[in-house]
């Protein structure tokens, strides 16, 4: 359903009946799977307003699949207003240069590519810009108007579709890769040409303020694994030529170019094996050398973008809050701004104006815009029947490590917690091993924090060494130790749990996702006899079998463990679960999608054999379809009511003693 121009009134209507009629009691699967969350923010060239995409879960009666996403527009003082709703998937939202119209990335039904679109900002249907063969992948309206510039994949030719008829569709790996080629239309003319002639799988764009250049993220291979590793950024000239802007050891992540188009700043990696682009360089926008603005600060960065023509404005994850900087890009000086209690899951920066979808303890993400300095005003709320749930109590924690380092950690009580009761603990153990849980909003489809609150459990979720928002060395601290100093940090959060007397340490749980996976399957071989349950969900099982079956072999290899598997085979093997099967006896549910790429299903059916060849009780559940987590609805609802009933049934009804 297209709508625009909505009134102030109906725009309240729709937010009010779409919300659903829950209880006042704690979080149900229900409640989690079909809440709505802001997922991109994109500031209007005037500041003004902010076009936005929402995640709006699946029906129950809808085919299965990703949930839908639809694009809404907010602006300071007024109701946000829908524009394209309804059964459609929205992406890559931005504005065209004089304001008028927002474009994004949709298709036109289930089996159509997705094509450019535009929706006039006073009312109107949204309408494709122009047909493409192939579906676009992203698109970068430039700041001049002039130019919309796209990546595509080739699609079929005619001979390739009549091969594929005749049966002969076999695959050779890596051979005749199809690349995410750059393109550029001229929006007066109505012509598109093929923007670079060089191999390169283009990942990301971001214009010159004058629209004459651009700085690009590209590969010259279409491996994942070469995307996390190797991408470099390339200045690209209107005519075509691409040269590397800088050299960079490691990972990239986002990346800005000044209001004067001197400088490009970027997120990168400090060295080839620093698990995260966590690090601030700024270098000149014509090429050059990079200097480190973040060198030595313990916080690892996740946004940015430049607030005038030598300020750059960072959002850093700091233990478990996010916090603001600004950095200034030619003394280095950098200064923390004043900032609440919410986590950034998405920034846009236009000077002084800043937009973010951002959560906290209370709500998922919504939309809140503010002046640099100044507080956050939140212009969303797309989940009122929040108000009508009980939400457990959250806090941060912190706590030492054996070897004295201080770890972090967030702390969820059972909705109706007595003090000076213990509890059952559940872990939610989180992947990477770079990733990091903040003090925001914790509960999720893959990590079901508040359902298991509702149930009566203590859950924490640790930020063991080798996670992200300490800075650099902290991130480097579990190289070639996976599953040795980080897995006794968590050991050291559960001790101090029992020691403060609120949870029972004869009654421990652990769950999570990929790396999350690993460390329970960890938990429930290794050190099965401090854990009553674990959940083992897309885990690493076998470390000399998952390296040859993941996308990531090098990233796995060179930023996480700092080793190869055919250099230290003894520790790798002595590092996996499989390896520590005689001293197993936790009851294991185990989860996988069938689809999964990054962690092979095999390394679940391998833990699962094992344990029930032992007898140990154990369950595999497959899910069809999905990839390294769960998209459908279904999947999602079971997988929270499996989890659920694991923990009910080995660790008690959830209930204190």
């Amino acid at each position: 359903m297209l709508r625009s121009s909505i009134p102030d009134g109906l725009a309240v209507l729709v937010l009010s009946c779409s919300a659903p009629l829950w209880a006042g009691g704690g979080m149900t699967a229900e409640h989690v799977v079909d809440l709505k969350a802001v997922r991109q923010v994109a500031l209007s060239p005037d500041g003004k307003r902010i076009a936005y995409v929402l995640r709006v879960q699946r029906s129950a009666d809808d085919a299965p699949g990703k949930p839908w996403a639809e694009l809404w527009i907010a602006a300071t003082g007024s109701e946000p207003r829908p524009y394209v709703t309804g059964k459609r998937a929205v992406s890559d939202v931005s504005w065209r240069a004089d304001g008028k119209a927002v474009t994004f990335l949709a298709s036109d039904g289930p089996d159509a590519d997705a094509q450019v679109q535009e929706i006039p900002l006073d009312g109107g249907e949204a309408r494709r810009l122009f047909e493409h063969a192939g579906s676009i992948a992203l698109h970068r309206p430039s700041p001049d108007g002039r130019w919309l510039a796209f990546t595509a994949k080739a699609t079929e030719t005619p001979e390739e579709k009549k091969s594929k008829e005749q049966g002969r569709d076999w695959k050779v790996v890596d051979e005749k890769p199809n690349y995410r080629r750059l393109w550029i239309r001229d929006l007066s003319a109505g012509t598109s040409r093929a923007w670079i002639a060089e191999d390169l799988d283009v990942l990301d764009l971001a214009w010159a303020p004058d629209g004459r250049m651009a700085i690009v993220r590209a590969t010259k291979s279409t491996r994942v694994d070469d995307d996390y590793m190797l991408s470099k950024l390339y200045r690209v000239s209107l005519d075509g030529a691409a040269a590397p802007l800088v050299e960079t050891p490691g990972k990239l992540g986002g990346f800005a170019v000044s209001p004067d188009g001197r400088r490009v700043a970027l997120l990168g990696a400090t060295s080839r094996n620093d698990p995260l682009a966590q690090s601030v360089f700024v270098v000149p926008a014509e090429g050059g050398a990079a200097r480190n603005l973040t060198e030595g600060l313990e916080a690892s960065g996740a946004e940015i973008g430049w607030v005038d023509e030598r300020t750059v404005l960072l959002v850093a994850s700091q233990g478990t809050r996010h916090v603001l900087f600004q950095l200034d890009a030619e003394t280095g000086r950098r200064s923390e701004i004043a900032w609440p209690r919410l986590i950034v899951a998405d920034l846009h920066v236009r000077g002084s104006r800043i937009a973010v979808a951002a959560s906290s303890p209370e709500h998922p993400a919504e939309t809140f815009a503010l002046d640099v300095g100044k507080a956050p005003a939140r212009l969303s709320r797309h989940n009122p029947g929040l108000d009508g749930v009980r939400l457990a109590r959250q806090e941060s924690i912190e706590w030492k490590g054996q070897d004295g380092l201080g770890i972090t950690g967030v702390l969820t009580y059972p909705l109706d917690w007595r003090e000076g009761t213990r509890y059952p603990l559940v872990l939610q153990l989180h992947g990477g091993p770079e990733g990091v849980d903040l003090d925001g909003w914790t509960t999720g489809p893959l990590e079901p924090v508040q359902v298991l609150a509702a149930a009566g459990f203590v859950v924490l979720q640790p930020n063991y060494r080798g996670s992200q928002g300490r800075g650099v060395a902290y991130s480097k601290a579990d190289h070639d130790d996976l599953g040795g100093k980080e897995f006794e940090d968590v050991l050291a959060g559960i001790d101090q749990l029992a020691a403060r007397g609120l949870v029972d340490p004869r009654r421990v749980g652990t769950g999570g996702w990929s790396y999350g996976g690993y460390m329970s399957a960890w938990a429930a071989t290794r050190w099965s006899e401090r854990f009553r349950a674990a959940i083992v969900c897309a885990g690493l099982t076998n470390w000399i079998a998952f390296a040859g079956t993941t996308d990531i072999p090098n990233e796995m290899s060179l930023v996480h463990w700092d080793s190869w598997w055919f250099d230290e085979t003894e520790l790798h093997w002595a590092r996996s679960p499989l390896a520590h099967l005689a001293t197993a006896r936790t009851p294991t549910l185990i989860v996988h999608g069938e689809a999964d790429t990054r962690v092979h299903p095999e390394q679940s059916v391998e833990l699962y054999t094992a344990l029930r060849l032992k007898g140990v009780p154990t369950r595999l559940v497959l899910y069809p379809r999905e990839p390294h987590g769960l998209d459908e609805r279904a999947h999602q609802l079971d997988f929270i009511e499996r989890t659920a009933d694991w923990f009910r049934t080995h660790l008690g009804s959830g209930t204190g003693s």
